[in-house]
């Protein structure tokens, strides 16, 4: 099977021919949220019903079970410090794991009401920690527990764990889902997967960031899919995205051009970028964890 489809000749230089997809583990419910860890050498993934944060070890091959129970987390990432932050699906929090292995919720409520179940997260240069908040936990038992909505939306926040502030950055989505900066963080890219309870567009969309840094102006649709949906998305050094779909992994050019895909073989989750040189792309599939190597690095946290 060719691994790769190419729609326009950019994409040619971003892979390399011989590298093919490697599937390195297998037996999960839902795959979700991988996130790299560069001093261990290693990538977090949930594996959502199952209640379990599994790791694979990148030098050993291994996968074992991280954490269990893990409140439902879905999507990770590390802060500035270093420190697992984590998106709580029954906990209906941001949690952040210390150093010590203590976990601790940080984000649980806006304006006075309990999150819906967050789902996906990224860190800024600035430390400000952005999620957003479908209701999937919540919705039924599968994901979560079974809870009724306090906020009466989906929204996309912004926490400021200096002040301890929570904002709603974005309140018109149907079901934010996974979200990512470009290069220069003048642009946040926020998919849609409202099309899994609602007649909507299955996006993604790109938004201005402020020149403070702390609110969103100018959307517009960066790309859109007939079939599947945009899950979670992750950048590479030259701005392209690269995303989950619903036939793989697409990757769409700063100029929001599809410019190529790469085949998986399960529903595409989430993805992240990991090994020595950032050249890795981990991919969570429905029920397992692949990897290929590619001729481009991913976008390196913004304290590396």
């Amino acid at each position: 099977m060719n691994d790769y489809t190419v729609l326009d000749k950019r994409f040619a230089k971003l892979f390399v021919g011989h590298a093919k997809v490697e599937k390195l583990w297998t037996g999960g419910r839902w795959l979700e949220g991988p996130a790299y860890y560069p001093a261990g050498r290693y990538v977090v993934f949930s594996d959502i019903p199952n209640d379990r944060i599994l790791r694979y070890d990148e030098a050993s091959g291994a996968v074992g079970v991280f954490r269990q129970p893990a409140r439902h987390t879905n999507g990770h990432t590390y802060d500035l410090e270093g420190r697992l932050v984590s998106c709580e699906h029954s906990g209906r929090a941001i949690s952040r794991t210390e150093h010590n292995g203590r976990v601790h919720q940080i984000v649980t409520h806006y304006q006075g009401k309990r999150l819906n179940s967050p789902n996906d997260v990224v860190v800024k240069s600035d430390g400000t920690i952005w999620f957003s908040d479908p209701s999937y936990g919540i919705d039924i038992d599968y994901e979560g527990e079974e809870a009724k909505p306090e906020i009466g939306g989906c929204y996309v926040y912004r926490f400021d764990p200096r002040s301890g502030s929570v904002t709603a950055v974005i309140t018109d989505l149907a079901r934010p889902n996974g979200l990512a900066f470009s290069p220069d963080e003048k642009t946040l890219y926020v998919a849609d997967t409202g099309a899994t309870h609602a007649d909507v567009a299955r996006t993604i969309t790109a938004y201005d960031v402020s020149a403070d840094g702390a609110s969103l102006a100018r959307p517009r649709v960066f790309a859109s899919m007939d079939f599947g949906l945009f899950d979670g998305f992750r950048i590479d050094e030259q701005g392209n995205v690269w995303t989950s779909a619903g036939d793989g992994v697409r990757c769409y050019a700063p100029d929001a051009t599809h410019i190529g895909s790469i085949a998986i073989g399960e529903m595409v989750s989430n993805l992240c970028w990991g090994g020595d040189k950032r050249n890795r792309l981990y991919v969570t599939a429905q029920t397992s964890l692949y990897s290929i190597y590619l001729a481009v690095r991913g976008l390196g946290h913004p304290a590396r």
